[in-house]
């Protein structure tokens, strides 16, 4: 599957290509830029053919979406070089809580995303469709996608309830889930959760978690859906100087899945992944300014 068709119906309610400046100098106003002159099929064409690896569901290829708090959404296509082109402006969202961005057949590229509405309602778009999955997840205060837990042929989701319990739903090829099953409890400790592909280097995704005292923990993939993750390693301290983590995949396009990271102060962050559990990060690398103008990112 090309991006440009990920582009046009994965997001897309038919992207609109407003150019707002590029992703290291993001323009702080809400959608009145205007229409870009290059489609979206050659943005993300190009954005594909400059990495040197082919997306992989180990090290996928996902755009990421900010969402202002008037429900316009932006999306930035990563340009394979750790940073991301000028945003794109998708169609408005309202009532619309926070996003899932999946790749529903492990291709490697985004191809839908799970939407959380205010009353708890989850839709898939996919296709350019919007589909009704189920209700009740007001419940959940995260949810993110890591990829395929176990040897399924399509993503897992997984979400904390407010209880602190994290639970595994198994997509299906029509968009539906699986009955939850639990993952484990405790997970309250946590301020931020995600996690898209492997950071340690064995094929398996894993997550990240960060505690109240800033220190970002690891959970290692174990591919075993009775117990997929091992127990935690602490990466390092200081990990409370940012308000929002997300992994979108591969954003340098080197095989590794890696880490974005915001400041108050609205600065991206790229913390490039090494495929080593003992370190699975480089040093930071700002890569954008003005992100603080989103409610959400993913």
């Amino acid at each position: 599957m090309t991006l440009s068709r990920l582009v046009t119906s994965a997001i897309a309610i038919a992207l609109v290509g407003a150019t707002a400046g590029t992703a290291l100098a993001a323009d702080k106003t809400a959608a009145d830029a205007p229409a870009a002159s290059g489609s979206a099929k050659s943005v993300s064409r190009s954005a594909a053919t400059s990495g040197q690896h082919k997306p992989t569901p180990a090290a996928p290829f996902f755009f990421l979406s900010g969402v202002l708090p008037s429900g316009q959404m932006y999306v930035y296509m990563p340009n394979g070089k750790g940073g991301f082109d000028d945003r794109s402006g998708a169609y408005m969202w309202q009532h619309f809580k926070y996003g899932v961005s999946v790749d529903p057949d492990l291709t490697g590229y985004q191809d839908g995303a799970y939407h959380v509405m205010d009353d708890g309602t989850l839709n898939l778009w996919r296709g350019g469709k919007l589909k009704k999955v189920a209700t009740g997840w007001g419940r959940y205060d995260v949810v993110f996608s890591p990829g395929t837990l176990g040897s399924a042929a399509h993503p897992d989701l997984l979400a904390r309830d407010n209880q602190g319990v994290l639970w595994r739903f198994q997509t299906k090829a029509d968009g539906s889930l699986a009955p939850r099953v639990g993952v484990g409890s405790g997970w309250n400790q946590y301020t931020q959760i995600t996690g898209l592909g492997d950071l340690t280097g064995d094929g398996k995704p894993d997550i990240v978690a960060r505690d109240g005292e800033g220190v970002l923990w690891l959970y290692k993939g174990t591919g075993d859906l009775r117990k997929p993750f091992a127990s935690r390693v602490r990466v390092g301290g200081g990990w409370n100087q940012f308000n929002k983590l997300v992994a979108t995949g591969d954003v340098d396009g080197d095989g590794h899945s890696d880490l974005l990271a915001r400041d108050p102060k609205g600065d991206l962050w790229l913390y490039k992944g090494t495929g080593k559990s003992s370190a699975p990060f480089k040093s930071r690398v700002k890569i954008g300014t003005g992100f603080n103008q989103y409610r959400d990112l993913f």
